[in-house]
This record gives C-alpha cells, sequence and structure tokens, in this order.
C-alpha cells in the first residue's frame, strides 16, 4: 500500500510539474507580449488623432512611460528610445508634423511586430512543453499502471496464501494434531502470528504428553493437603454440590464424608445446623466478610472466622466471569477470642474496682471544701479544684470502660421502649450546657414538629446524642456555633450534631468508630472509646451512626433510630 501510494505521489508531482511548467510558457506570453502590443496599439490610436489635443498627448507618455517599463524581448529598447525620440520631435517641431507622425508610425509598426514574432516564438515553446508533457505523463502513467496491476495481480496470493496455511494448520490442531508447525520466511505480520501459532502448538502438545498417571498424583497431592488442614474446608461446585470436605470439617460437623460426597448442600443443611450456617451467605458476589460462628469443637466452645471464597473463570470468548464453584474456609480464632475475654474481664474488673476509691476521693474533697472541716486559703482551692477534676475525668474514663465491656461481653441491658425525641436531646442538652458556655459556643436547636416516637433506650440513647454534643464543642472554635437537628427520613428518625471545627481527615473516617482510636495529630483528651460505645449501643437500638466530614469545614455526626 506504501508502494502504491508513492507511485501515486510520483504521478501526481510529475503532472503538477509539467503543467505549471507550461503555465510559465503562457503567462510569459501574457505578461511580457501582449502587453507590449496593448500599449503599441493604443499609442497608435492616438498617434492618428487630428489634431493631437493636449489630453492625447498626456496619454501618449502615460503608454510610453509603461512601454519603457516593459522591455522584454531584443531590440525593443532601442525600438522604443526611436519612439521616444520621434515623439520629442513631434513636441518641438510643428512644421514637419506628418512625417514625423509617420516615423512614430513606423516605431509603433516594428515594436509591434516584434512583439507577434515574440509571442510566435513562445506559443511554439508552449507547444513543445506540451507535447513533452504528454509525452513524460504517459510514459510515467504507463509504468505506474504496469507496476499497480503486477501489484494486483501479486498481492491478494501474497495476504491469501499465508492465511491459507494457517487455517490448514488450525483445521490439523483441531484434529489433535499438535505436531503441526507454520514457518514464513518473511519478517512482517505473518511470521509474528506464525510464531505465536507454533507457541500455542508446543503448550498444546506438552498439555497433551502429560498422561493420566501425573493428573491424579497431583488431584492425590492436592486432596492431601486439603485433608491435613487444622482448618475445617468445604469445597461446592457451581449447583452448590459438595465436592469434598476436610476432616476437621467432619468432626465439627458430626458428619460422614460417604454420607455427603456429591450431594446437594441445601439438603444436608436440613438436618445440620453447621451446614445451614455456612450456606446464609452462599448467594453473595465476591469474597465473603468474615463472620465469626460459636461452635461447639475440641471438647468446648470454639470460636471460627467464617469465610466463603468463590471460584470463577472467564470462558473462552466471553468477557464475563463465569462462578464455577465456591470454598467455605473455617479458620479457628478461639485462642483470640479467649485472650480477648481476659483483657476485657480485666478491664471490667479494674473499672470497677476503680469506681470505690474514686467515689471516696470524691468525698474527700467535698469534705475539704466544706468550711466545716477548715477554711482553706487560695492556693489550696485550686488544688482541690485541680484534683476534682481530675477525679471526674477519671470517673469518666473509667465508666467508657465499664460500659464498653459490658458491651463486649454481652452484659449491657437494654430497655427498648417508645421514646420522645425532644426530651432525648433535651436532656442530652442540658448536660453540655456549661462546657458551651466556658467555650462562648451557641447550641442551635431545630427538632421537627409532630415528630413520632422512637423505638430505643432512652438513656443509653441520651448518653449517645450527649456525647456526640461533647465532641462538637471540645474540636469547635470558640465563638462558634453547634447545630442540633432531628427530622423524619422514611420509618426512621434522624438526630444529627454539625460543628463547624476543624474535620476529620477521610482517610480516617472508617476508623473513628473503632476501639481506642483517636485521629492522629489531635490535642483534645479523650479514651478513643465514646464513639465506639456510641456505635454499640446504636447498632444493639437497631439504628445506625455514621458521619460526614471535610478539612477545614467541621463535621456531621448522625443517628438514625427506627420509629415505634
Amino acid at each position: 500500500m506504501g508502494f502504491l501510494f508513492l507511485l501515486i505521489s510520483l504521478l501526481s508531482a510529475l503532472a503538477i510539474w509539467q503543467v505549471n511548467k507550461l503555465a510559465q510558457d503562457t503567462k510569459s506570453i501574457l505578461a511580457a507580449n501582449y502587453v507590449s502590443l496593448d500599449y503599441a496599439r493604443n499609442m497608435y490610436k492616438l498617434i492618428e488623432s487630428e489634431p493631437l489635443t493636449h489630453q492625447d498627448i498626456k496619454r501618449f507618455k502615460e503608454y510610453l512611460y509603461l512601454q519603457k517599463s516593459n522591455i522584454t524581448e531584443i531590440g525593443e529598447k532601442e525600438l522604443t528610445d526611436d519612439l521616444s525620440e520621434h515623439f520629442n520631435q513631434l513636441l518641438g517641431d510643428t512644421l514637419n508634423t506628418p512625417h514625423i507622425q509617420e516615423n512614430i508610425r513606423a516605431d509603433l509598426n516594428n515594436i509591434m511586430k516584434l512583439n507577434m514574432e515574440a509571442i510566435q516564438r513562445k506559443s511554439n515553446t508552449a507547444r513543445l512543453t506540451a507535447d513533452s508533457s504528454i509525452i513524460w505523463i504517459s510514459l510515467t502513467g504507463a509504468f505506474c499502471l504496469i507496476l499497480g496491476l503486477t501489484l494486483m495481480v501479486n498481492l491478494p496470493g501474497y495476504i491469501a496464501n499465508p492465511i491459507k496455511n494457517l487455517t490448514e494448520s488450525i483445521r490439523q490442531i483441531a484434529a489433535k494434531n499438535y505436531a503441526q508447525r507454520v514457518y514464513f520466511r518473511s519478517h512482517d505480520e505473518f511470521a509474528i502470528l506464525a510464531k505465536s501459532f507454533n507457541t500455542m502448538a508446543e503448550k498444546l502438545q506438552e498439555y497433551n504428553d502429560s498422561n493420566l498417571a501425573k493428573l491424579m498424583v497431583e488431584k492425590k497431592r492436592i486432596e492431601t493437603l486439603i485433608s491435613n488442614l487444622h482448618d475445617p474446608v468445604m469445597g461446592l461446585d457451581e449447583k452448590n454440590r459438595i465436592l469434598f470436605i476436610n476432616e476437621k470439617a467432619l468432626t465439627i460437623s458430626g458428619l460422614k464424608q460417604e454420607e455427603i460426597i456429591g450431594r446437594q448442600a441445601e439438603e444436608i443443611a436440613l438436618h445440620n445446623d453447621l451446614i445451614r450456617s455456612l450456606l446464609q451467605h452462599l448467594a453473595g458476589n465476591g469474597i465473603d466478610v468474615p463472620e465469626t460462628l460459636k461452635i461447639y469443637a475440641d471438647n468446648k466452645e470454639s470460636y471460627f472466622e467464617k469465610q466463603l471464597i468463590p471460584i470463577n473463570i472467564t470462558p473462552t470468548g466471553e468477557a464475563e466471569n463465569k462462578n464455577i464453584g465456591s470454598f467455605i474456609i473455617l479458620r479457628n480464632v478461639t485462642p483470640y477470642k479467649e485472650l480477648d475475654f481476659a483483657k476485657t474481664n480485666f478491664i471490667a474488673t479494674v473499672s470497677h474496682e476503680f469506681k470505690t476509691p474514686i467515689a471516696s476521693m470524691k468525698m474527700s474533697l467535698q469534705l475539704l471544701n466544706n468550711e466545716q472541716t477548715g477554711e482553706l486559703n487560695e492556693e489550696q482551692k485550686n488544688l482541690v479544684e485541680s484534683l476534682k477534676d481530675d477525679a471526674d475525668r477519671l470517673l469518666r474514663t473509667t465508666g467508657e470502660l465499664l460500659n464498653i465491656t459490658q458491651v463486649e461481653i454481652g452484659k449491657a441491658a437494654l430497655k427498648i421502649e417508645n421514646c420522645n425525641v425532644k426530651s432525648i436531646i433535651t436532656n442530652a442538652i442540658e448536660t453540655s450546657h456549661k462546657t458551651a458556655d466556658m467555650k462562648a459556643i451557641v447550641l442551635d436547636v431545630s427538632i421537627d414538629e409532630n415528630l413520632p416516637l422512637i423505638m430505643a433506650d432512652s438513656e443509653k440513647a441520651t448518653w449517645v446524642i450527649s456525647n456526640l454534643i461533647s465532641n462538637a464543642i471540645r474540636y469547635s472554635y470558640d465563638n462558634s456555633t453547634v447545630t442540633v437537628m432531628a427530622n423524619q427520613v422514611n420509618e426512621a428518625v434522624q438526630i444529627s450534631v454539625t460543628d463547624t471545627g476543624i474535620g476529620i481527615d477521610p482517610k480516617y473516617q472508617k476508623r473513628i468508630f473503632d476501639k481506642y482510636f483517636r485521629v492522629p495529630g489531635t490535642e483534645k483528651e479523650g479514651t478513643g472509646l465514646g464513639l465506639a460505645i456510641s456505635k454499640e449501643f446504636i447498632t444493639a437500638m437497631r439504628g445506625n451512626i455514621n458521619v460526614k466530614s471535610e478539612l477545614g469545614e467541621g463535621s456531621t455526626f448522625s443517628v438514625v433510630l427506627p420509629i415505634k
């Protein structure tokens, strides 16, 4: 195709060059000789006028000046000079006017004759150029036509023959003749295609040469590996038929291998609680989120994390993945759970033991403040106030630790009942007014009228909203505003607390509800438990809590609780 393009470009360039050459010859005739003829003809008309007027003389001078500027032929300058001399004689000698006019006419005739002969000569040159152009373009066109016909005859075969050979080789491969190879001597795209085809044929031959014994060895190796795993594993096909199950899974399920292999998992689940629990999220797509199951194993209550891993393949010629089965893996996390329970019980015990001495400390501080026990000086009063603040903070921290441990061990009793949203918000704000006044922060409350009752634990819900308001005040700037709003959203009521503080970096927003997590760089006091406890309480009340925040623009925490 590139060569054909080169031929077309060559022919086009030759044609343009020849036509341009012919145009130059023609332009030379028009620009040089025809203009001189026109000037001479106009002067001839003026000299024939009787008598010569002043206007005729002026125009004659103009044409004579133009003629002097258009000298293009040999001898034309001398004739033009003679014409100029005779015209000057005509202007100076009025007695010999007829004789001088005759000389002027002769000069004009000679100029016109000279240009006519030049036109004839250049016309012959242009004709020769045209004849030469026809010959050159014809010869070049014939040459290009011959080459084009040669390419047209040979090119289809050049393209089709390798395709024909490749097609035949593909048929041989389809007939399981994997020794077939394709060889092309060229170094073009067909050679690359042949190389790829030969590579494919070699791989198919290697695959075909692998015998059944090797496949069985690999199968036995995989089965042995699965059977000796310490974690229970079960495999299903795309129709939920049980393909394999290892010894650990058989032990904790109480099943026998010969009873379940090849059977539908749903059929086994009708009589086995563990299999039924494992199949609960089997319809989901992607890797299942690990879920902790409590199973009696190893003569005790054990904990396992269930993980569902779908097996997907992309069939040849298709764009979408196809599910061909799934793995169900149970990871034994009992040791970690036992450590977690020990940690939780330790924190609960220590926190509970802390409450009594803290209460005694507060009572002692109250007695010190009492004038009946003696009057304190100013410095002693400051020390007592500082001790009181530290005792309050220690009591608050202890309370948060007790709350989180009660939630973790399932001892946090909730009293779910019909609650008024307005009273919950009012009680929560009352506990935060003093802190807000210290920073000159305005608490802006907006509660929709006629909000329905919600299903919640009034005390816990008040604690959560109070905690959100306290956080908003703590992280807001002085002389700012904290907005508390409540409105109905579908079948629930949403309570939101908005501040105009420093905001939360997006990369930390998913972790702020984790236990003991505090946003790096914050200098505010706290244990990192308040939001974790709030999430546990709200989740236990069948609600949800979330946050929206931008750095430098503040944060909005929203609590959604179901209506009555």
